[in-house]
């Protein structure tokens, strides 16, 4: 054998190529002869193997391989697989001398000398254990991930390729969307969304995201097997290959649906809870100013009644029933102030809704015009319900005109009445049971939003300056409220409008005394903070032959009384500052001289003072602003 190439410091190639083989210490490099004994043997042979080149060479070298392939003949199809196909390689347990196992990779080769004859084998091994169980950690980890993802059942779990076909399932998709693992690989996840969103492209988009920014995240509606839909927390991770390749998607939805209407429930009621805040501190409000305001007019009307029993000029009484009539719409102004604060006095019976629409349907029908088609639908059976007629009629009439005007070019105008069972939560802070609805719809232009809010406050009104005071909605609002329910409005700009009145179903009636009977007496004592309303309400008194005597508040009147015997009538207003009110003056009076009568006034609605301040059923009450005629009534005097 000749060799062109000059010796290595005087060491021949051969030599050189046997020293190399000789200190490889990573793998085990030795010769076979054609029966397979051990001819040769290298560092790392010895290294991982544990034998001595004196204590192995000449062996077969079968001795590496565990008795079981031993006894199968693996070591010699190793040896006829590298003559017949010129090479074999395999992996397998190998076996060192102190009897310890290692996973090898082994590759034989057939020698031939330059003339081509059969010489023996070259076997390399290699201990490849550490590879060997880091693939097998993989492997049980990659197991362990897939029974994991497998049983997960509260998550849908799957892969997307990269065009959206799904390729795999786990037991949750198939609980959350109802299709087996048969029915849904190799389908379009698109089919998982609703009609509307795959018309916009949002699939198609999921994944452009997806892929580009390398993660989507998002909440919408799907879609699952049966048609329903369900509120789906959605995230698709982009997944490449180590090239960066792009090779699918890993897609995981869980169903929120309960979270959502738990949200949606909280909105609901923080918005419900806003929104009656807001209406009671309006209601307040106006209210307090209402209440002030009648106070004035009270000063006025008074006057006006004691100056028309002193003159007698034709031009000076029609300057005083001038003035008095714009007194009457200030106070009729008042009243609708206070219907919407709910302190209006109502005269509640228990009322057929159906009887109560078919008497008023006539005034109905010629509010709505012409023009306009009004249809009213019946509750075949509707339950009974405690209600002022006639206030409950004035409501009615405003929102058939409201709806009327909404329509300046025609239209339909449908008020139903309908028995509904509400649940909690279901209208505003209404308590669950049952109801009835009276509603009024119209197809007119309907209200944004943001006007809609505001329908209900006081003065709010879209029409044009000098078309309305914007209190009928209030007024409506104000009357259902104290008749204990609720309005609730929906409108869309170009739908039209429905307003829905909720009143609770009757349980019972009640009534509330407004007169006191028996004799007049000769003095009575006037309480009253107001000093001019205080001043007007004595004269108006004194005009009927009283004698009056007056005190500023609780505390002059208690010493008024404890002074004088000859006191039949206590008329005191129930709102004083300070000190002692009007109800705890009629109660200690009571107590001490039951023989009184005793009249309460206020510019607040008796049902209101009731939920104050209790029973007031021993005392007579006026509303503010009263009138002779009121006292004289009240008083049960004759005139």
């Amino acid at each position: 054998m000749t060799n062109s190439t000059p010796p290595l410091g005087g060491i021949s190639s051969e030599h050189s190529f046997q020293l190399l083989v000789e200190g490889v210490t990573d793998y085990a490099i030795l010769m076979l002869d054609p029966a397979g004994f051990i001819r040769t043997w290298n560092a790392g042979a010895q290294r991982f193997k544990g034998y001595a080149a004196r204590e192995i060479i000449g062996q077969h070298f079968s001795i590496f391989y565990p008795e079981s392939d031993r006894i199968a003949g693996r070591p010699a199809l190793a040896l006829q697989t590298a003559l017949d196909e010129g090479k074999s390689e395999d992996e397998g347990w190998r076996v060192r001398k102190d009897g310890s196992q290692f996973w090898a990779s082994v590759v034989i080769d057939p020698l031939h000398d330059d003339s081509g004859r059969f010489i023996g084998f070259a076997k390399i091994t290699r201990d490849i254990t550490e590879r060997k169980r880091a693939q097998e950690a993989l492997r049980e980890s990659e197991q362990r991930f897939s029974l994991l993802v497998e049983g997960v059942t509260d998550y849908a779990i799957f892969m997307l390729s990269p065009t959206g076909e799904v390729t795999n399932w786990n037991t949750g998709a198939e609980r959350i969307k109802g299709y087996s693992r048969d029915e849904i690989l190799g389908k379009h996840f698109s089919c998982f969304y609703t009609e509307k969103d795959r018309a916009a492209g949002l699939p198609a988009q999921t994944l452009a995201i997806a892929g580009s920014e390398g993660r989507f995240e998002r909440e919408g509606w799907r879609v699952r097997k049966d048609g329903t839909r369900f509120w789906a927390h959605v995230v698709v991770d982009a997944i490449r290959d180590e090239a960066g390749r792009l090779v699918g998607f890993a897609k995981v939805i869980r169903d929120v649906t309960e979270r959502k209407q738990a949200a949606d429930a909280l909105a609901r009621a923080n918005t419900a809870l806003f929104q009656s805040q807001k209406m009671e501190s309006l209601g307040q409000l106006t209210g307090g100013v209402a209440h002030d305001f009648n106070n004035l007019l009270a000063v006025m009307s008074n006057g006006l009644d004691v100056l028309s029993l002193r003159l007698h000029e034709h031009a000076d009484i029609r300057m005083l029933e001038m003035m008095q009539r714009a007194v009457t719409r200030g106070a009729t102004l008042t009243q609708q102030l206070l219907s919407f604060a709910r302190q209006q006095p109502l005269k509640v019976e228990k009322c057929n809704l159906n009887a109560v629409l078919r008497g008023f349907e006539a005034v109905l029908r010629r509010a709505a015009d012409g023009a306009i088609e009004l249809e009213v639908r019946q509750e075949p059976r509707p339950r009974p319900v405690l209600l002022d007629a006639a206030r409950f009629e004035a409501a009615l009439l405003n929102l058939v005109v409201n709806a009327r005007d909404a329509m300046p070019d025609g239209g339909k105008i449908v008020i139903a009445v309908e028995n509904v069972e509400l649940g909690e939560g279901t209208v505003g802070a209404l308590a669950p049971g049952p109801y009835v609805t009276v509603s009024v719809t119209d197809t007119g232009s309907g209200m944004p939003p943001e006007v809609a809010a505001r329908a209900f406050e006081p003065f709010f009104t879209t029409k044009e300056v000098g078309k309305g005071t914007g209190l009928g909605l209030s007024q409506a609002y104000g009357f259902i409220a104290q008749s204990g329910g609720d309005v609730l409005i929906h409108s869309e700009p170009g739908k039209g409008t429905t307003v829905s009145m909720y009143l609770p179903v009757a349980t019972g009636t009640s009534g509330d005394a407004d007169t006191i009977t028996g004799p007049a007496l000769d003095t009575v004592l006037v309480v009253e903070d107001e000093p001019d309303l205080l001043e007007a309400t004595a004269e108006l008194l004194r005009s009927l032959g009283y004698e009056v005597l007056t005190a500023s508040n609780g505390a002059e009147a208690m010493d008024v009384l404890s002074r004088r015997d000859d006191i039949g009538v206590l008329f005191t207003d129930v709102v004083m500052p300070n000190g002692i009110n009007g109800v705890q003056l009629a109660r200690s009076t009571r107590e001490l001289h039951p023989e009184i009568r005793i009249v309460l006034a206020s510019g607040y609605a008796l049902p209101a003072l009731k939920a104050q301040h209790g029973n007031l059923s021993d005392f007579a009450f006026i509303n503010k602003p009263y009138r002779l005629a009121d006292i004289v009534r009240t008083l049960g005097l004759g005139t």
